[in-house]
């Protein structure tokens, strides 16, 4: 069984700064990717950022230059680190992972975490 558990959520005024973790835990083989999707109220769930398994980031052009993704492989986690924070950017955000079990070896699934909201408001 593989769990992924994020943290770091919360209120915070436009162009303050959050960061946001998410651990995977359980029968891990290996982790490809890691990445943070978003959902905002009435919206579907957007990609916001991706990492690989080597470290090399990608993101979405609303964050480019606001947001960093990270990882560390040691701790099987991902990070977020949202500044300059806009009221658009409130949303449920959600960590993804690619991961091979120790059950199956060779099959790459897919595993969420839970949510974490983050509400930008003055």
């Amino acid at each position: 069984q593989v769990q992924l558990v994020e943290s770091g959520g919360g209120l915070v005024q436009p162009g303050g700064s959050l960061r946001l973790s998410c651990a995977a835990s359980g029968s891990i083989f290996s982790i490809n990717a890691m990445n943070w999707y978003r959902q905002a109220p009435g919206k579907q769930r957007e990609l916001v950022a991706t990492i690989t398994s080597g470290g090399s980031p990608n993101y979405v052009e609303p964050v480019k230059g606001r947001f960093t993704i990270s990882r560390d492989n040691a701790r099987n986690t991902v990070y977020l680190q949202m500044n300059s924070l806009k009221p658009e950017d409130t949303a449920v955000y959600y960590c993804n992972a690619k991961i091979i079990t120790m059950k199956s070896m060779i099959r790459v699934e897919d595993y969420w975490g839970q949510g974490t909201q983050v509400t930008v408001s003055s």
